[in-house]
């Protein structure tokens, strides 16, 4: 039982990316919260953002704030998959990027509350010019 991450690359300053997280013998339904971490060389890892249900019409997500207003996350459960769209990238995002995500234990909640328990390998974004 596994993620895999893809989509990263390198890129300019002011570039985009789209990042994509697919599951490995289970199936990524609403009663999982999705996460995108990030960790750069030398630094601890990071959340950079969360989604899970609310229980409501609308998910819930967490950004943090050195992302929020360029980084949307979001979830296509047709698809079994979650996606993290990056844009107006900065060299200070540069990290491995790693999708996660865990099991609500009654489908809903703050996924910014949750530790998560299935991981998957990285993804290494780099913004230089």
């Amino acid at each position: 039982v596994q993620l895999q991450a893809s989509g990263g690359g390198l890129v300019q300053p002011g570039e985009s990316l789209r990042l994509s997280c697919r599951p490995s013998g289970f199936t990524l339904d609403y009663y999982y919260a999705i996460a995108w971490f990030r960790q750069a060389p030398g630094k601890e890892r990071e959340r950079v953002s969360c989604i899970s249900s609310s229980g409501g019409a609308t998910d819930y997500t967490h950004y943090a704030t050195p992302v929020k207003g360029r980084f949307t996350i979001s979830r296509d459960i047709a698809n079994n998959t979650g996606y993290l769209q990056m844009n107006s990238l900065k060299p200070e995002d540069t990290a491995v990027y790693y999708c996660a995500a865990v099991a609500l234990d009654y489908g809903y909640g703050p996924c910014d509350r949750y530790e998560y328990d299935h991981w998957g390998q990285g993804t290494q974004v780099t913004v230089s010019s």
